[in-house]
């Protein structure tokens, strides 16, 4: 229960306080015996004592209309205003270069896929009423999880892009292309692309430009983080007997076309050369693309003072009534 003018409260404890300093000063006998034999055998009626309570019905009265003064009142019902969130798809690269174990995890060297989708499934559980989606690339692009605000059902699709599991290459512009796809028809004020590659743009029909030129006319940032550290990285292969080994290996990251990428679409490219950096990049896209955090309001109330106010001129009426009837004081 809420009350609307609270300040009519502050009435109570006063009031109270005088009518039973009024009750104390009248309770003294206004007439005084030498005995009590005198009145023994004398028996009180109802009407005596309902005399006696009249007070208590007025002092009843006169709370009972402070509350209703004071207008108590109830919610309807718990709203929930829920800002409208951001539609985000997260855009990964999943060619074998990914297989490159030059970032570590927990102490351990681990592939950048590995290490990528561990950061990316933090950033996931740390959103809040935004849709997500989940799109892989390598020679072609598709959909691995459409827009959806089931987190769980998105980071189970998540755990199953594998490097390699595609045609490899690397068709950066296709994965814009396909993210575009769940994106462009949306109705979210605000729409990101988050693209992840290590590689340069060497397959698909679609230039990484002209995908850019697309998103910037359906007003859709494209975030580009270029992965990979400086340098040459350990590659695993296969030697002759089947045992894996790891070769130095120079992966080339197109990170002018990257900037060019994010430049075009109002966005911001990024490069993450080990776990911390990665971490640090997601970081910083979450705080620029951050939703406002959902409140709770009432914005419909029930009127309560009736409940207080209609008992109020009830007793008041039964009062009056009661005072100049049955109960009449003869001077």
């Amino acid at each position: 229960m809420y009350f609307h003018d609270p300040y009519f409260l502050i009435l109570l404890p006063v009031f109270l306080a005088v009518a039973l300093y009024l009750r104390r000063k009248d309770s003294a006998a206004s007439i005084r015996f030498s005995s009590g034999e005198l009145l023994a055998g004398l028996k009180s009626s109802w009407k005596i004592h309902l005399y006696h309570n009249l007070s208590l019905m007025r002092c009843a009265v006169i709370v009972l209309s402070i509350l209703a003064f004071s207008r108590p009142q109830s919610p309807v019902s718990d709203s929930k205003i829920q800002p409208e969130g951001i539609d985000i798809v997260l855009t990964l690269d999943c060619s074998t270069s990914m297989l490159a174990e030059d970032f570590q995890l927990a102490g351990k060297r681990r592939s950048r896929i590995d290490v990528i989708k561990s950061v990316v499934k933090d950033f996931v559980v740390g959103r809040h009423n935004d849709r997500m989606a989940l799109v892989a690339f390598a020679f072609r692009a598709y959909t691995v999880c459409p827009l959806t605000l089931d987190y769980g059902w998105l980071i189970k699709n998540l755990e199953r892009i594998k490097a390699g599991f595609i045609e490899d290459g690397t068709a950066i512009g296709s994965g814009i292309a396909a993210s575009l796809n769940r994106l462009k028809n949306t109705k979210a004020k605000s729409k990101v692309i988050i693209l992840l590659t290590d590689g340069r743009n060497n397959a698909g029909d679609i230039s990484p430009l002209v995908a850019a030129e697309a998103a910037k006319a359906l007003k859709i940032k494209v975030y580009t983080i270029g992965a990979g550290a400086r340098g040459l990285a350990p590659y695993p292969v296969k030697d002759f007997w089947g045992n894996t080994v790891y070769q130095e290996i120079k992966i080339d990251i197109d990170e002018d076309t990257l900037k060019k990428i994010a430049e075009i679409t109002g966005a911001k490219y990024f490069r993450a050369t080990d776990t911390e950096s990665l971490k640090a990049i997601y970081k910083e896209i979450d705080r620029m693309e951050k939703t406002p955090v959902e409140q709770s309001g009432y914005l419909e109330y029930n009127e309560l003072f009736p409940l207080f106010l209609i008992p109020a001129l009830v007793l008041l009426l039964l009062e009056i009534v009661l005072s100049n009837t049955v109960l009449r004081r003869i001077p």
